[in-house]
């Protein structure tokens, strides 16, 4: 089928949860890093992979693919046994829903460009733009958890494919799903920016659920090729 490559950035979030993906299903890939600071996702040879200039870009299956649930959700339809999203259809709208809270709530606002242009715009109204980030970043993201760990406490009744909902080690049950994937990068990156997890006790127990698995390890920034 092919040599599977990822157009990566050591630091994104969307690439981290791609290579947590790719760890569970246990699909050997190549990576390539994509210097963000550098500008690499911007040259020409690049915007041929993904015209938005961003990472990740997967090639797999002959096809390059970009955005990082769409290609989770490929992944999972794709090979089947890992369960990232549930077969049942009120499970699989919870996991969806808690992925979307991550993914298309805290993320867009709190990326690399978005922040860079908020300090830009501090700095140009007189107003300390390390301070402003902070504050941006303590609620957006904080206040983005918050909502994630109050969700968590609502459960479906709907739980087959043994993963119980009630209980479970994850975020929706006994094994890893999608909203798992998404969540870790989104803790890194609270701890990056200082926002305190004292008060998300659900979540950071989830965080040690998911970081005794090896693909949730491996995947750590620390670990990937820069």
């Amino acid at each position: 089928m092919g040599e599977v490559v990822l157009y990566d950035y050591w630091r994104s979030s969307a690439s981290y949860r791609v290579r947590i993906a790719l760890g569970l299903m246990n699909i050997p890939y190549r990576t390539v890093p994509i210097d963000l600071l550098a500008g690499i996702h911007k040259v020409p040879d690049y915007l041929k992979r993904n015209p938005q200039g961003l990472v990740p870009a997967l090639e797999i299956d002959g096809i390059m693919m970009t955005q990082s649930v769409s290609i989770i959700e490929y992944l999972d339809e794709t090979r089947p046994g890992q369960g990232l999203l549930p077969s049942e259809t009120l499970a699989r709208q919870r996991v969806r829903a808690l992925t979307h809270v991550i993914a298309m709530d805290i993320h867009p606002i709190c990326n690399l460009g978005v922040v860079r242009h908020v300090m830009d715009l501090a700095s140009a109204s007189g107003e300390d733009a390390d301070t402003f980030r902070h504050d941006w970043m303590e609620k957006y993201i904080g206040g983005g958890l918050a909502a994630f760990e109050a969700m968590l406490a609502t459960r479906t009744n709907e739980g087959g494919d043994g993963n119980k909902t009630d209980g479970g080690k994850f975020c929706h049950g006994n094994r890893p799903s999608m909203a798992d994937i998404c969540l870790i990068p989104q803790l890194y990156n609270a701890r990056r920016w200082n926002v305190s997890l004292s008060r998300f006790p659900r979540i950071r127990a989830i965080e040690q659920s998911c970081l005794a698995i090896d693909a949730f390890a491996n995947a750590h920034p620390d670990r990937c090729p820069r």
